[in-house]
């Protein structure tokens, strides 16, 4: 099987002056487990290249097992340094797709044409996608078949209005991912704040938050395991 991970590479938390990104649990967790079901494993971005890496998520505190051993993995990082672009690549090319969050996607992602359609064309093709905490908000364009938008009516989660509130970013984002994916007429539900929570809904898979990764990654496996079975 070939995954396809989706990585953001915009870097300012809006006019802050901070730095933002992808965050580092939910690409080394969901990356670990496509490596051991023995899949291989492509990273893109939009611009190529080294995508920006939310400095936060690698602070002790949010640390784990799997974030150090990507740091120290050299084949794991020099994938990192050389994501192909976004562009490149086609949905024909994989057996599924998935996206960490991070805010960065909230940015560049969000609202990236090729991205909206990868989305579209994975999902049209009988083929799995997932995303996880912000990433659910790259959402927000894609639509379906008649042109409705894709979450309209479908059970999903993504990072919930109190977690963005207890970090202290509901007035920098450019929108909430609970809120938009209500407004586009998705069925959200979440768990407890930072609690894994992970909702599948046919071919979509969505998780709430950075504890949510690797259980959507597992989610995952087991549907492309079932759909190409």
């Amino acid at each position: 099987m070939k995954v396809l991970i989706v990585l953001t590479s915009h870097d300012e938390l809006g006019d802050t002056g901070r730095k933002t990104g992808f965050w580092l649990e939910e690409l080394a967790a969901p990356y670990y487990r496509f490596k051991e079901a023995g899949w291989q494993v492509v990273l893109a971005s939009p611009r190529g290249g080294r995508p920006p890496l939310d400095p936060k998520s690698n602070e002790p505190d949010f640390q784990t097992e799997q974030t150090r051993r990507f740091e120290a993995d050299p084949e794991a990082t020099a994938a990192l340094a050389a994501t192909v672009r976004l562009d490149s690549v086609s949905a024909d090319d994989f057996d599924t797709v998935f996206y960490p969050g991070g805010h960065g996607p909230l940015w560049d992602l969000a609202e990236d044409a090729g991205s909206a359609r990868l989305i579209e064309t994975t999902l049209r093709s009988g083929k799995p996608l997932a995303l996880v905490c912000h990433a659910p908000g790259v959402l927000r364009h894609a639509v379906d078949e008649d042109g409705a938008p894709l979450v309209r009516g479908k059970q999903v989660t993504g990072f919930a209005n109190s977690e963005e509130e207890a970090v202290q970013l509901t007035e920098i984002v450019p929108f909430l991912v609970e809120d938009e994916l209500k407004h586009l007429g998705g069925a959200y539900s979440k768990g407890g704040d930072w609690e894994p929570y992970v909702v599948q809904d046919g071919l979509l898979i969505t998780g709430q938050n950075p504890a949510s990764s690797a259980p959507a990654a597992d989610a995952l496996i087991k549907l492309v395991t079932t759909t190409r079975a």
